[in-house]
């Protein structure tokens, strides 16, 4: 009896809640249709929109680890109950094989007398 415990893979199986949230930002100043708006090399990286930047990847950063931990736990939980489930059906396996071990006993010790 083969008794392995791998994860379900490709299941389709979706959690609620998990979703991340976004939040569209309209732009501030309105332009005539066609119009492109020039900016300086230097009022491209303020020091307000570098720590703008570094927070948005900060986010970002939590909100995939705190998504890759979701997974972790899932995975983990799901590894412990094959395995506990594997100890079951062991232990069953054991409690018949020690049954069939005294009742040979019992066969072989009624032989000799």
């Amino acid at each position: 009896m083969d008794l392995t415990c791998e994860p379900l893979s490709g299941q389709g199986i979706a959690s609620t809640g998990d979703m991340p949230a976004y939040q569209i930002r309209t732009p501030t100043t309105t332009l005539p249709q066609g119009v492109v708006m020039a900016a300086s090399p230097g009022a491209l990286h303020s020091p307000q929109q570098l720590a703008e930047e570094a927070t948005r990847k900060r986010e970002l950063r939590l909100m995939k680890n705190r998504e890759a931990a979701r997974e972790c736990r899932r995975k983990k939980k799901e590894y412990v109950k094959c395995l506990e489930n594997r100890v079951a059906v062991l232990e069953n396996q054991n409690k018949t094989l020690i049954e069939e071990l005294k009742a040979l006993k019992d066969l072989y010790c009624h032989k000799a007398e």
